[in-house]
């Protein structure tokens, strides 16, 4: 189990590495995913990216994982209604000129799962 549990916080921390690596490529088109009235998108944006490099680089070291976890969860939390503005408006993923307005509500059913996910991996082997 400790095998499954190994693995799947490493594809977590490669995946919010990668998602922190998108913000800087892809800034416009996350920046895009505020409402008109938030200032400093941009920066924001940039901000975001750092904070998921941040939070992937704590998820790795084992005294920090379990509250990186929680802080991960909460993040997504925080991040969320960016993602529900994109599906009620119809805005891209950012790296896309035009994404279906199916699958952005089916990525809203992805936060969840993510919560969980860094929750169950992050932590502690003792309370597993």
């Amino acid at each position: 189990m400790k095998l499954f549990k190994d693995i799947g916080l490493y594809l977590f921390i490669i995946a919010f590495i990668s998602a922190g690596v998108s913000h800087f490529i892809f800034v416009d088109g996350f920046a895009n995913m505020f409402p008109e009235f938030v200032p400093f998108k941009r920066s924001i944006v940039f901000a975001s990216g750092l904070v998921e490099w941040l939070l992937a680089i704590l998820l790795l070291i084992p005294k920090t994982r379990n509250k990186a976890g929680r802080y991960t969860a909460i993040y997504l939390v925080i991040i969320f209604p960016a993602n529900i503005y994109a599906a009620i408006y119809g805005i891209p993923a950012p790296w896309s000129a035009q994404t279906g307005q199916v699958a952005l509500w089916i990525r809203l059913l992805f936060q969840p799962l993510l919560i969980w996910w860094v929750l169950i991996v992050s932590r502690d082997s003792k309370t597993s």
